[in-house]
């Protein structure tokens, strides 16, 4: 299945249905007054965060969503039937965009959480509703209201609780790919990662979930690479892992390089809570591997771990430090339990 995350809809609510105009027309009616009914009102269009997507594929085949009119009132005070509801059924974590692609309508982070879009007009009135003691017989009623027509950009956040960050060939796959069931794509070229991947990994007897992105390169701000256009999944992440390629010749504007651009995409996503480990430790003599890992940690001004995800070396200590780091971000949240007041009589 192939992985779309930014999609253009049209919408447009069902129109309500017109009042009736209709009088009594029986036998042995002597007074026969009116009965025209109400229309009925149109169609809402709603959108649900549903279970089991975890893309907007389905939106590349259909664009138009129009819900159903109302029907029109009738003689004899019936009125007109109520237009049928649509409903947009998106994966967790997408965000309703209006057309100008920058205000946000409606972020669907819960499961079930469900929001109208446009809603549906409602029906005229018959002229039964204008009858009066002054006005016995009246000729009129009203059209039904027009519908909401309106176009939207659907864009997909993946909820996750780690990001994985880095240059391309960083080993970011390989990461996700040892420690979970995922099975992204791996090879030894460039931008192999063509869309986001999860996955879910085991930690101390808990779970956690893991989002690997395309690596970024130096002037992916203004479309080099793949560009930003992938960095939105990892704004929801608690805490972001970023990854340093231990064979490359410049470890240090490596991490430099991704900090940038970071901070280029979004302010507050530079300033998360990041796990930096330096990759592919396997692969260097002792001598170079201190060297390195000296050199980074200089930049980042931290703690660096060193890591393999190859030979698993120092995969459970960076597993556990994002934990760590996600398990504080969870206490945070918690709201602290107001103390009652004392009681007065």
């Amino acid at each position: 299945m192939k992985f779309l995350d930014l999609t253009k809809v049209y919408i447009r609510s069902g129109a309500g249905g017109k009042g009736c105009t209709s009088f009594r027309r029986e036998a042995y009616v002597e007074f026969g007054g009116p009965d025209g009914g109400d229309g009925g009102n149109g169609g809402a269009v709603w959108v649900e965060a549903v279970d089991g997507l975890n893309t907007l594929i389905d939106f590349r085949y259909q664009q138009h969503f129009f819900a159903q009119n109302g029907q029109a009132g009738m003689g004899r005070q019936m009125s007109g039937k109520n237009g049928d509801d649509i409903v947009l059924r998106v994966p967790v974590g997408t965000e309703i965009l209006d057309e100008d692609q920058e205000t946000v309508l409606a972020d669907l982070t819960r499961l079930g959480q469900r929001v109208m879009l446009a809603e549906g007009g409602n029906g005229g009135w018959g002229n039964l509703r204008f009858k009066s003691s002054v006005n016995q017989a009246p000729r009129r009623s009203n059209p039904g209201q027009e519908g909401v027509e309106r176009t939207i950009w659907l864009r997909l956040k993946l909820i996750a609780d780690v990001g994985l960050l880095g240059m391309p060939n960083a080993g970011k796959s390989t990461f996700l790919a040892a420690t979970s069931n995922a099975r992204p794509k791996i090879a030894d070229y460039p931008f192999t990662t063509l869309h986001p991947n999860l996955g879910v990994v085991g930690v101390d007897n808990t779970e956690i979930v893991i989002a690997d992105i395309p690596g970024l390169i130096e002037g992916a701000s203004e479309g080099t690479g793949l560009g930003h256009r992938f960095l939105g999944h990892v704004e929801r992440c608690a805490v972001l892992l970023h990854l340093v390629d231990g064979t490359g010749e410049d470890v240090a504007e490596d991490y430099r390089v991704i900090s940038g651009e970071l901070e280029k995409y979004a302010e507050d996503l530079a300033t998360r809570p990041r796990v930096v480990a330096l990759n592919k430790v396997d692969a260097l003599p002792p001598e170079a591997r201190a060297e390195k890992l000296a050199a980074l940690e200089a930049a980042v001004g931290g703690k660096v771990y060193a890591m393999s995800a190859v030979s698993r070396e120092g995969v459970t200590d960076v597993l556990r430090a994002l934990k760590k780091v996600i398990d504080g971000a969870k206490v945070a949240e918690v709201p602290a339990k107001e103390e009652p007041l004392p009681w007065t009589p």
